[in-house]
């Protein structure tokens, strides 16, 4: 299963952004990497390229994409109905370790793509080891019921209560239900996906 396994912090920096979730060092050094950030001499104007696909670098590291899946879920999204650049973010947040995030079990992506790589999450009853796996409206998640006491899921939730409007979820019971795919108003990341629609469309 690939995944990023580089510095976050670095990357975090690069965008400016702590898209990895809370980090101190993003918080002390909040500029580009390197001793002073971008110097004078090397802060130029980006071109139309550079600035489509650092848009594009950012949701990938933001959702855990490596490049040949995202361009596939791109595909996808481009053979849909609506916007392409909503419905490739609709996409990601479908993703099943994106929801078992946003649900709080977990308190970082990464965090929940360990959670369902170990078969503590079940899709509709049935046991889901595949973090990418895509969920529809209806499909009901839940934490395993052996897995319900583990100190990590316990811990996120204790001090998780952000709710999403797409997701109904009980704490009490670890279980919730995707409502719907989420429009874009409802997806806080700060991305620019129609500069990533642009970047593929050439």
């Amino acid at each position: 299963m690939a995944r990023y396994t580089g510095p976050k912090t670095r990357i975090a920096r690069k965008f400016k952004e702590p898209i990895f979730g809370p980090d101190k060092w993003m918080e002390r050094k909040p500029h580009s990497p390197g001793q002073h950030g971008l110097t004078a001499k090397r802060r130029k104007k980006e071109s139309e390229y550079s600035t489509q696909l650092r848009e594009k670098q950012k949701a990938k590291y933001t959702y855990g994409i490596l490049e040949r899946q995202f361009q596939k879920m791109f595909v996808a999204a481009a053979s849909k109905k609506g916007i392409t650049g909503e419905v490739l973010l609709s996409l990601c947040e479908a993703r099943l370790d994106n929801t078992v995030y946003r649900m709080g079990i977990a308190p970082t992506r990464r965090a929940a793509r360990q959670l369902v790589g170990h078969g503590h999450i079940t899709v509709n009853q049935q046991v889901v080891n595949i973090p990418s796996y895509t969920l529809r409206p209806g499909d009901a998640i839940a934490v395993r019921e052996r897995s319900r006491s583990l100190e990590s899921i316990t811990s996120s939730l204790s001090v998780n209560s952000k709710r999403y409007d797409w997701i109904d979820f009980d704490p009490s019971t670890m279980t919730g239900k995707m409502i719907a795919m989420p429009e874009r108003a409802q997806i806080p990341e700060n991305i620019r996906e129609q500069l990533i629609v642009e970047l593929y469309s050439k």
